[in-house]
């Protein structure tokens, strides 16, 4: 009897299969971009100091390409009909709390959590000691003070799920590609400025 009543358990909570595609897709390309991060350089220390002191500017490049790259991937998949995106909601409080917590995450240890996880499998005891260890704590931090926080800051200066092409009533492309095209030309001169 306790066998079946463990069997169906178990099949209530596993996960379809038509469900895992995505998740193995998602592990894939978590895998490519931290290895990318680790080839650019970015999940050493001394990389992300000299971005904070604009010495070095590695990292601006690798997440300026990932942003290029996945702005244009995406809304090309979302006008092919292969996608949909329902983007979250936001507030002004949402971005100057997350952004404090970041900045200061940031420039205190000198990681941001996706360099963390690569640092870690560089081996840097810095970032499985604080980093690790302070993205737990700042985590669970947040979940016990979120009930109180989602009544309060976080709901100030409320945006909605407000898009750039929804503001200006405009098509998608309309936007992306004036802001391809400058980040392309920052790209392009951020190399031959040698920085």
């Amino acid at each position: 009897m306790q066998t079946n009543k463990f069997m169906d358990e178990r099949k209530q909570t596993s996960v379809p299969k038509k469900e895992i595609s995505p998740l193995l897709w998602g592990l894939a390309f978590g895998i490519l971009f931290g290895f990318l991060l680790q080839k650019g350089g970015a999940t050493k220390y001394d990389v992300i100091v000299g971005q904070l002191l604009l010495t070095d500017f590695t990292v601006l490049k690798i997440m300026l390409s990932a942003v290029l790259i996945g702005m244009i991937g995406i809304y090309a998949m979302k006008t092919l009909g292969w996608v949909e995106l329902y983007p979250k909601s936001g507030s002004a409080g949402k971005n100057i709390i997350g952004g404090l917590i970041f900045g200061v995450g940031f420039a205190v240890l000198g990681y941001c959590p996706g360099t963390i996880a690569g640092a870690i499998g560089n081996g840097a005891l810095d970032a499985l000691v604080g980093g690790l260890v302070g993205i737990i704590i700042g985590s669970g931090l947040f979940a016990a003070l979120y009930p109180r926080l989602t009544q309060g800051i976080l709901k100030k200066g409320d945006f909605g799920d407000l898009t750039f092409p929804r503001l200006f009533k405009v098509n998608d492309w309309v936007i992306v590609i004036p802001a391809a095209t400058l980040i392309f030309i920052l790209l392009y001169w951020l190399e031959q400025a040698g920085l």
